[in-house]
Order: structure tokens, then C-alpha cells, then sequence
């Protein structure tokens, strides 16, 4: 990951931005990482729409087993309070 100073990244934006597509470009400011620039496709891949509970379990290798959960039946703890 290229590292740009701030100044040099505000002088030269169009020429970072381009960069992107090589891969993210790291903004620094006095000497210390400030920011992350990278191309709207990486962006996408990072934060994509994730899918809901529901389907993610549909497509569990798992799904369609006949698996055999029963549920605890121990009494509750007493708890002092």
C-alpha cells in the first residue's frame, strides 16, 4: 500500500485516486496513518450486502439434516440477590 502525505494526496487526488485500482492508498498525516482510499469495487467487496439470518441457513451445508436438539431440562440456579 502506497503511503501519500496529506499535502501530496490533496496536490495530487486525481493521480491517487487512479491508484486505487492498483490497490488501497494510505493518507498519512504528520507520519501517522489518517485515512484509506480504495477503488469503489474493493469497497463493494468489503461491505457487500450480506444475506439474512434465513438464508444464510438455507444454504448451510447442514441444512436438511435431521438433527436431534433437545433442550436442557435442569431446574434454574437459586441466586442470591
Amino acid at each position: 500500500m502506497k503511503q501519500w502525505p496529506l499535502q501530496d494526496a490533496k496536490a495530487k487526488f486525481s493521480e491517487v485516486v487512479k491508484l486505487t485500482k492498483e490497490g488501497p492508498q494510505e493518507i498519512t498525516l504528520r507520519g501517522k496513518s489518517a485515512a484509506v482510499l480504495m477503488s469503489r469495487a474493493d469497497y463493494e467487496k468489503m461491505v457487500g450486502r450480506k444475506p439474512d439470518l434465513a438464508s444464510f441457513l438455507r444454504k448451510s451445508p447442514l441444512a436438511g439434516l435431521d438433527i436431534d436438539i433437545e433442550r436442557d431440562q435442569s431446574p434454574t440456579r437459586d441466586v442470591d440477590l
